[in-house]
């Protein structure tokens, strides 16, 4: 690994909408930028680690708990509409300026606060390993959650979302499903400029067993803050 220069890239747009400055929100009584920081500062394999904001109060939370912050966000790559694959490869361009080039990028979103060390290290390792595009960690989905179990209201009437749900019966006709839960996302140059996607052609999973959630509510961030205080009984 150590021929291969890999960039950690931290989204940390200001304004969310659902909860405002969202990635200042505390859970466990630290920030999520906080929390994602502890993580990145046990990798042993990330050559360069940065928040890409366009908010103050973020860029000075990140360099409070260690992080670079070595360019701002521009408005343009700061609505909620601007895909991932944008901002990481604004981030990407704005870091090789120096001369540097960075053959694997891995995304941190903040919004993971449940994330572990080896969660980030098993992705790294199977994107440097098995010549993936990319690597992506993902959740079993409930089965209250499946596509067939799913409905759709049309002027107050019930429709099956698929008409393939009318034949369950019970979960265990129900093929198992995944769903990607934010913790790491790691992906090749190739992957993130020229097929222009964080999941790319050929794309490797880390399977993870605990509880994970992505913030994106107030309810969500109760539960993180529940999750995070009994995580040890939990798992």
């Amino acid at each position: 690994m150590k021929d291969q220069e890999i960039l950690v890239v931290v989204p940390a747009r200001g304004g969310s909408k659902g909860i405002p400055l969202k990635n200042l929100s505390t859970v466990g009584g630290e920030s999520l930028i906080s929390l994602v920081a502890k993580v990145i500062n046990q990798l042993p394999m990330a050559h360069k680690a940065i928040v890409s904001t366009d908010h103050k109060d973020i860029a000075d939370e990140a360099v409070r708990v260690g992080l670079e912050v070595p360019f701002v966000r521009p408005v343009e790559l700061s609505g909620d509409r601007i895909s991932d694959v944008d901002v990481l490869t604004h981030a990407l361009k704005e870091m090789e300026r120096s001369g540097r080039a960075y053959n694997w990028i891995v995304m941190l979103q903040p919004t993971s606060p449940l994330r572990k060390v080896q969660h980030v290290i098993d992705t790294i390792n199977k994107l440097l390993t098995c010549k993936y595009d990319s690597v992506l960690t993902v959740s079993e989905t409930d089965s209250k959650s499946h596509p067939l179990k799913q409905l759709r209201l049309e002027s107050e009437r019930v429709r099956y979302f698929d008409d393939a749900g009318k034949a369950i019966m019970a979960r265990q006709q129900l093929e198992t499903l995944f769903h990607r839960n934010g913790v790491a996302y790691g992906m090749t140059r190739e992957c993130l400029l020229d097929q222009k996607v964080v999941i790319g052609n050929t794309c490797g999973s880390v399977l993870i067993h605990e509880p994970m959630i992505s913030i994106d509510t107030p309810l969500d961030l109760a539960y993180a803050n529940w999750l995070y205080a009994n995580k040890e009984n939990i798992n």
